[in-house]
């Protein structure tokens, strides 16, 4: 029973699916099916992209810059996730905790932001074509990923600070196998309204306005689509955005389900809890490769050659 004096935790208790202990082993597998093609799947996209010349433009960039994310997401979530399916590992330390929620949370933000990023180069490339490589330049496309990373890094720095300020009950035991900013908070016996307002304030100043101007970047690709002279022009030009806008899907519709039942679905029974936030780290960086590698006929090309290359 807590007692009203300063308390912190030396380490959490992570949770597994709840109900489902007992076949953890089993569940591990198509976990592991999932982390194994994320890992292959990214890295191939960026070995592709590094060896194959006609590749080295603005939109393989973006692409690049999502693959590492994506494999920053996997590396992040998969120590903690398998050793509690494995071996029941579910004892974390409080500062590790608070790093790997750090990192978890920043490469979020980096993805919706280059998600941003990719829409934008779309948008340039069908509405502009002639002007595509002028305005989006190498060295441009590397500022912009810096700013990314500046952006996602300074505006979650805070949080850690302001959970270890908190007084925390003795309850330790987390929602999910990884550390997850509201589900820390809510472990505290203090007010925490300055958490939640800042978290509100930065999720809905970056994520929300990020996809808000993906929104408004495919309402312009539309309207500048709709103006093409032929039905196969219109056709083509779309079929270019079909890998990013599932990729769009993918990541923000966990992503918004999981904020809102931390938020607000207090009765939300915690296997749906559970199974949303596994599709919103572990589901878009499996898929991801899949997409681009279907829907690009550059990738496919160079992948097929590779391999070629390697079987004779």
């Amino acid at each position: 029973e807590f007692n009203g004096s300063f308390y912190q935790p030396s380490a959490f208790l992570m949770m597994g699916i709840p109900g489902l202990e007992a076949l953890h082993h089993w569940i591990s597998i198509p976990f592991c099916a999932l982390y194994l093609i994320a890992l292959l799947g990214n890295c191939m996209i960026l070995f592709i992209i590094k060896k194959t010349q006609s590749l080295h433009e603005p939109m393989y960039y973006f692409l690049s810059m999502l693959a590492v994310t994506d494999l920053g997401l996997v590396l992040c979530t998969l120590p903690t996730t398998l050793g509690i399916f494995w071996f029941n590992m579910r004892r974390i330390g409080f500062d590790a905790c608070l790093t790997q929620m750090y990192f978890i949370h920043i490469l979020s933000f980096i993805e919706s932001s280059v998600l941003l990023a990719m829409a934008f180069d779309r948008f340039i490339a069908i509405s502009r074509p002639l002007r595509h490589s002028s305005i989006l330049t190498k060295t441009t496309v590397i500022k912009i990923g810096v700013a990314i990373i500046l952006r996602g890094m300074v505006s979650l720095l805070p949080i850690p600070f302001l959970l270890k300020r908190l007084t925390y009950c003795r309850k330790t035991e987390l929602s999910h196998s990884f550390c997850f900013h509201p589900d820390i908070m809510n472990l505290a016996c203090a007010d925490i309204k300055v958490n939640v307002f800042y978290g509100m304030i930065i999720l809905l100043s970056t994520v929300g306005m990020d996809f808000i101007f993906i929104v408004v970047s495919y309402i312009l690709i539309i309207k500048t689509v709709i103006g093409l002279a032929t039905k196969e022009e219109c056709l083509k030009a779309l079929n270019t955005c079909v890998s990013h806008i599932c990729a769009v899907l993918v990541f923000f519709i966990p992503m918004i389900g999981l904020s809102m039942i931390h938020r607000f679905g207090k009765n939300v029974p915690p296997l749906v809890n559970t199974l949303v936030a596994y599709t919103y780290l572990i589901i878009p960086p499996a898929l991801n490769p899949i997409m681009y590698s279907i829907k690009s006929s550059h990738i496919r090309e160079a992948l097929l050659r590779a391999l070629w290359r390697k079987s004779e």
